[in-house]
């Protein structure tokens, strides 16, 4: 099958309007300006926008079902436009230009392939200084040594996912630059415009104050970063912010990371009882105060991991080293055995 979008249509204007958006999302067009012709490519394209003009003749000819066809035309439309889109197969009937947003969110979805389906991890820190933010960074790192994985800073007063990676010096889009944005995103799109270092992507905060996206935004973003990565890990408040329940609902799964003490482990407590959805959370034990299980038995949660505290980490991080540097350290091998278990268990829900 051709990366290709099918446009038939012998209107100049809605060929170029369609040209114009898929450029925008980093793809072609195959244009067709017959509907005879059109038959013989009908079922190589991933996406068909058929123009009003030439619907009718379309449908006359009778063309095999199949998904992913929209009919595009300028301004309204009739009853017997409706039921021509009906005899194509067509999902739905879209005006231009009211509807350009969510034709570049079709061409956008071509764009980003026939994968689209990564794994979205989720930490928080169960209190203060819990270290959610260095583990988070870890996760990804990791992560993208199989393929395309971004951290997302959701965290505003957090100590920043930039620094811990290293990665405050590059250029790239912000949560302050998509909280300006509408429609829909692109996953290719998101991964190549965020800061990043091969395949380790970040979406953090601009060094100026922003104001921070509404939940729909951050709901986009979201879908956007899955379709676009193998691996999503998203660094999470602790504080209702930025659309901590997008956010929240979001994630395949949630890890809270928790020191192993009275103080850390009763703080915790509290933070969990507060949170949706207690099936997919997860413990991660920092430290080496109490038993890891006997932290997951206070909390009521199984625990995936635990580290005791790494020498070192906090001097590497503030050079500029990142938070691997050693696949050996604490740190490395507790994000590596959770990476396992969390791909494992993707795959066996999505057997």
């Amino acid at each position: 099958m051709t990366s290709e979008t099918l446009v038939i249509t012998s209107d100049s204007l809605l060929a170029a309007e369609a040209a114009r958006l898929a450029a925008a999302s980093g793809v072609t067009v195959e244009e067709c300006p017959d509907a005879v012709g059109a038959l013989r490519r009908w079922q190589r394209s991933p996406l068909v926008l058929v123009g009003t003009d030439l619907l009718a003749e379309l449908a006359s000819l009778r063309p095999p079902r199949r998904d992913g066809v929209y009919v595009v035309g300028w301004g309204s439309t009739g009853e017997p436009m409706l039921r021509a889109a009906l005899e194509v197969g067509a999902e739905t009937l879209l005006e231009l230009p009211s509807a350009e947003a969510v034709v570049a969110g079709l061409l956008a979805d071509v764009s980003d392939g026939e994968g689209g389906d990564g794994l979205v991890i989720g930490v928080l820190g169960g209190s203060g200084g819990a270290g959610a933010t260095t583990y988070a960074a870890a996760l990804a790192s990791l992560g993208s040594e199989r393929g395309p994985a971004l951290l997302v800073d959701a965290d505003r007063l957090g100590p920043g996912a930039a620094r811990v990676l290293g990665l405050d010096e590059l250029p790239g889009v912000t949560w302050g630059d998509l909280g300006q944005t509408a429609g829909r995103l692109g996953g290719r799109a998101l991964r190549e415009a965020v800061p990043h270092v091969g395949s380790l992507g970040l979406l953090g905060w601009p060094g100026s104050d922003a104001s921070p996206p509404g939940p729909e935004i951050v709901r986009e973003v979201l879908a956007a970063a899955r379709r676009g990565h193998d691996l999503v890990v998203v660094d999470l408040p602790r504080e209702s912010a930025l659309g901590t329940e997008a956010l929240l609902t979001g994630c395949d799964v949630v890890l809270v990371v928790v020191r192993a003490n009275v103080t850390g482990t009763a703080s915790a407590a509290k933070l969990i009882s507060r949170l949706p959805e207690r099936d997919r959370l997860r413990v991660v034990v920092r430290g080496r105060a109490a038993e890891p299980e006997a932290v997951g038995r206070a909390l009521g949660l199984p625990v995936v991991a635990s580290m005791p505290d790494q020498r070192g980490l906090s001097e590497a991080i503030d050079l500029g080293l990142g938070p691997v540097r050693s696949k050996r350290a604490p740190l490395a091998r507790a994000a590596a055995e959770v990476l396992t278990r969390c791909r494992v268990r993707a795959g066996a829900m999505a057997a």
